[in-house]
């Protein structure tokens, strides 16, 4: 009697995953980054959400599509430093990018698609 109790757990699990697969992506792209959440850049195809922990700056481009290949980039520099990027295809977000600003500003990029966000310097 085990073998079918097994199999039933299985598939019932399957099915669940199934069903909060998708947005369990999208959350988990909020808790990529470290910190408190400093910024949030909305743009036409999604956001880019920049967080704050010990003189760190995280950034993580999200997809309002989530679960399609699309091209995504998001970008953070320290005033003063090299920019530090992930770019590539991806189904639910580009990023985390971390970089150590110490108190300098800032500049954040995301691009989803064929639209993009630019902050200007922030966080000074």
């Amino acid at each position: 009697m085990r073998g079918p109790v097994v199999i039933a757990t299985v598939l019932g699990a399957s099915g669940l995953v199934a069903l909060l697969g998708p947005g369990l992506h999208s959350a988990d792209a909020a808790e990529l980054c470290n910190g408190r959440k400093a910024r949030t850049l909305h743009f036409r195809t999604g956001e880019v959400r920049v967080y704050r922990d010990k003189g760190y700056v995280c950034a993580v481009a999200v997809a309002d599509r989530a679960g399609t290949p699309q091209a995504m980039s998001v970008t953070v520099q320290a005033r003063g430093s090299a920019a530090v990027a992930d770019k590539g295809t991806f189904k639910y977000h580009a990023g985390p990018v971390k970089v150590h600003a110490g108190h300098r500003c800032v500049w954040v990029r995301g691009k989803i698609g064929n639209k993009s966000v630019s902050s200007g310097w922030i966080l000074c």
